[in-house]
This record gives C-alpha cells, structure tokens and sequence, in this order.
C-alpha cells in the first residue's frame, strides 16, 4: 500500500535521516544529486506510464512532449530505484529535485512505502513524484501509436524526447527491470526515426 498524498515538510531541519527518493524514470540515469546507496524498489498500486504532457523539458507548449510520471492503479505495481541521498545533502537534494520535478506542479510530492527487491519484506518509505490527475498536463489515455509519433518528433529544453525514452528503457534493462511497454514503445519510436 501507498501513503496518503502529502507535501513533506522539510522547513524545520533536520532532515529525514537516511532520505530515500524513488526513481522511475529519468532519476535511474540521472539523478543530479549524490547518491550514497541504490537499491531495486516496488511501489505497490502505481504504474509507470507517458501520461504527462512535457511543455520544458521534453517538449514546448506549442509541441508538447512526454514524460513518466507514476498514475495510481490498484492491483498494479512500478519497479524502480531507491535511491539514499548522501549524508548531508538533504537540503540541497530536495532543492534540486523541487526545482526539476515541480516546474509546472504536474507531479505532486509525496512519501511512498516501497518494498527492497533484494530484500523481501523489507520496507523503506522514500520521497516520490506522482501524477497529479487534476493538473493540465496529465494526458489519461493515449495509444502507442499517439505516444510514439509524439516522442518521435517532440524536442525541449533538455533535447529530444526519444532519447529520454531511449535512456530510461536502456537503463531498465541494464538493471533487469521488466517493462514491456516501454519496451515496445522504444521499439515504435526507432521504427519512426528509420
């Protein structure tokens, strides 16, 4: 199970002693903030999906992108990194990720009860950036076909769509996480591009 939705309150240092952020998406490759520890994780009752419009950093306004982002579904899962903020970095990690997850408040901040993968019943509770249903930019449904012709051409401030899709499903891969739908939709993105 999942925790309520709640905004963690980090005004009042310290900080939560270890800080664990799960990655799902672009936070497995590129974290941008020192990592003390990584661990496979499960979030139980999400699952990872292209259901954010990318309007900065993989797409524009007038050419949105998509993102990952983790929308609620009962019954289902999302395997991802747990990853422990170095001792001391806190402030500045949480910092840095508000500046990069919450530049348009589509995703909302939240504490997840995760589960280690490498160690059965272990739970960890880890800060994490879950779709918000309500905001603009979340897509509901879309077709591979319309995810794939959009990644394919969709370009932001951090470049090209595809090559996020690209990087994250690599990086899944190389860590044994099965995902099959990002699998085939890497797959269409590459047979757009030839």
């Amino acid at each position: 199970m999942h925790t309520e939705l709640v905004l963690p309150d980090f005004t009042d240092a310290p900080y939560p002693q270890p800080l664990w952020v799960f990655g799902y998406g672009s936070l497995i490759w590129q974290p941008d903030f020192p990592v003390a520890e990584m661990r496979l994780a499960r979030a139980d009752g999400w699952s990872r999906s292209f259901c954010m419009w990318s309007i900065h950093h993989r797409g524009t306004v007038e050419h949105p992108g998509l993102v990952l982002a983790m929308d609620r579904a009962e019954g289902r899962f999302c395997d991802g990194v747990a990853l422990r903020a170095a001792p001391g970095s806190e402030a500045e990690t949480l910092a840095m990720l508000r500046e990069r997850e919450l530049v348009s408040s589509a995703y909302l901040e939240t504490w997840l009860d995760l589960e280690l993968r490498d160690a059965p019943g272990t739970r960890i509770t880890a800060l994490a950036y879950v779709m918000d249903r309500s905001h603009v930019q979340y897509t509901g449904e879309l077709s591979f076909d319309e995810q794939a012709a959009i990644i394919a051409r969709a370009v932001g401030g951090r470049g090209p769509n595809r090559d996020y899709l690209y990087a994250t499903s690599t990086k899944l891969a190389e860590l044994g996480i099965e995902d099959a739908d990002l699998t085939r939709l890497a797959g269409q993105v590459r047979n757009l591009d030839n």
